[in-house]
């Protein structure tokens, strides 16, 4: 999360037990076994803690030193800075003299006044948290710590600071995977979020407000939480703690008492925009996925069914018969899509996705967003009060919004852009053919050489030097070519094409 910036989103992460967990003493009933207590033995009162993992408390320590001994150092303090512009602001009316003078109108006597000011540029800095996924040097965070970032940098444990490359964002999940050129890292196990029960108890390790490395402990409250809205393109299936967590703990790792990181802290529920112990984590095996096509390809591939669903209701279960409140009911099916291929219809309730049951409408689209496109997969629906078991081959979800970024930190030939591929739908939208092929400007840094030249957001980028740019890594190269010349890009913008030239890097 980003401490100056994203005050909604950055609400990251949260909630709160406010005081350490301690042994409880239990007249005759069970014990706590999510906590780590045995039930008492016949004539004792006192439950003895002991932690799942942890050697110093088995040995009768009252503490979790070790598992954050494991976790503390891959959990780091992720650094960005972007450029802005601002406005002068003028207060003077139309006809007073200083107005004309700011504005270059003439004076009476002929005298040209000054020119305008120009907007002038500034720098906005955040702050968040990251972790260490692999001991190559690749860091988890969240999309609205560095998304849009021109600068990156991280903060290890051991007092060591690196430059960070982003190797791709994928905003649908606020996810960003970063690399830094380091040897000797601690990397975390990433643990299956899927087998987390609601009442384990886990940790959360970040930074919060700037304070430093701070770790605190709660339960797991719930799983498969949204907080998004319907139809706003997110992908979300968090697990939910009170763990409290703070802005700045954005990015860092949610934990369970193996030291296995089991969710990237993301948001926090809050009227006051602090931590009231509803905070919320991108769960492990989502992120796994998001980060492997990332490393791959610099975004992510989701697979499509094709179809509009509603939740059940108890008056919809009962108006079609059905005596359990479960699946989700098709209201329309995309004509030509993997749905309608198929078989499925509208009317039809999905109850199972590849033989598991389905809970909800975005337990479904996680899913088959993470099943993939082109594989092939089973839906068991309910038809007229019959289950039938229907074969289907996935779409891909078109466009997306995962992006490498490009935006120079790492590469001084880089244009200052962040850009992502071209797809039939994006060309669409900004006017372009259906044939063409090229790199579709989403952001442009104000100081950076593509915005010297004249580039500009929702542009096109066709071709780098005369060689044609399909992909992120095509344009990396083109750029790679007589770093010392000029580079003559040819973009799209409004249906037309144009030439434009971006000075050599400066050394």
């Amino acid at each position: 999360m980003i401490v100056m910036q994203q005050q909604l989103r950055d609400r990251l992460v949260g909630g709160g037990i406010a005081a350490a967990m301690a042994v409880a003493l239990v007249a005759g009933g069970a014990a706590l076994r999510g906590a780590g207590f045995d039930e008492p033995q016949a004539g004792q009162r006192t439950v003895q803690a002991q932690p799942a993992l942890s050697p110093g408390v088995a040995a009768g320590r009252d503490s979790y030193a070790d598992v954050v001994d494991i976790v503390a150092p891959a959990v780091v303090t992720v650094r960005v800075e972007t450029t802005g512009t601002m406005a002068p602001t003028m207060f003077q009316g139309p006809d007073d003299d200083l107005f004309r003078r700011f504005f270059g109108q003439p004076f009476g006597d002929g005298r040209q006044a000054p020119q305008a000011p120009q907007a002038q540029p500034f720098r906005q800095r955040g702050l968040g948290s990251g972790v260490i996924v692999s001991s190559e040097g690749y860091i988890l965070t969240n999309y609205h710590v560095v998304g849009g970032a021109d600068t990156v940098r991280v903060d290890l444990t051991d007092g060591r600071t690196f430059d960070a490359t982003i190797v791709g964002t994928d905003e649908p999940t606020d996810l960003a995977l970063l690399k830094i050129d380091a040897g000797n890292v601690h990397a975390l196990t990433l643990g299956d979020s899927d087998a987390v029960r609601v009442g384990d108890i886990a940790m959360a390790v970040g930074n919060p407000l700037g304070v430093g490395q701070t770790v605190t402990m709660g339960i797991i409250s719930a799983k498969g939480r949204s907080t998004a809205g319907t139809g706003d393109g997110s992908y979300e299936n968090f697990l939910q703690t009170d763990a409290p967590i703070n802005h700045g703990n954005s990015g860092g790792a949610l934990v369970n008492l193996k030291g296995e990181l089991i969710g990237i802290n993301s948001q926090i529920l809050s009227n006051s925009d602090g931590n009231i112990g509803i905070g919320f984590a991108i769960p492990a095996n989502m992120a796994k996925h998001v980060m492997a096509d990332l490393r791959e390809s610099g975004r992510v591939r989701r697979g499509q069914l094709g179809v509009t669903v509603q939740g059940m209701t108890s008056d919809l279960a009962a108006s079609l018969g059905l005596e359990d409140v479960a699946g989700a009911i098709v209201s329309a099916v995309t004509p030509g899509s993997a749905a309608a291929r198929a078989g499925i219809e509208r009317g039809d309730v999905i109850r199972a996705f590849n033989g598991t049951p389905v809970s909800n409408t975005n337990d479904l689209r996680n899913r088959v967003a993470d099943t993939g496109p082109d594989a092939k997969a089973t839906v068991t629906v309910l038809r007229d009060g019959h289950e039938r078991t229907l074969d289907v081959t996935l779409d891909e979800v078109a466009g997306g919004q995962s992006a490498r970024n490009d935006t120079g930190h790492a590469d001084r030939t880089a244009l200052g852009v962040s850009v992502e591929p071209l797809t039939p739908e994006l060309a669409s939208r900004v006017g372009a053919g259906d044939d063409t092929k090229g790199l579709l400007v989403r952001d442009v840094n104000p100081s950076g050489r593509a915005a010297d030249a004249g580039v500009r957001q929702g542009d096109v980028i066709l071709e780098v030097n005369r060689q044609p740019v399909p992909s992120v890594d095509a344009l990396r190269e083109a750029l790679k070519e007589n770093p010392e010349r000029p580079v003559l890009l040819l973009v799209s913008r409004d249906g037309q094409n144009l030439f434009l030239t971006a000075r050599p890097a400066r050394s």
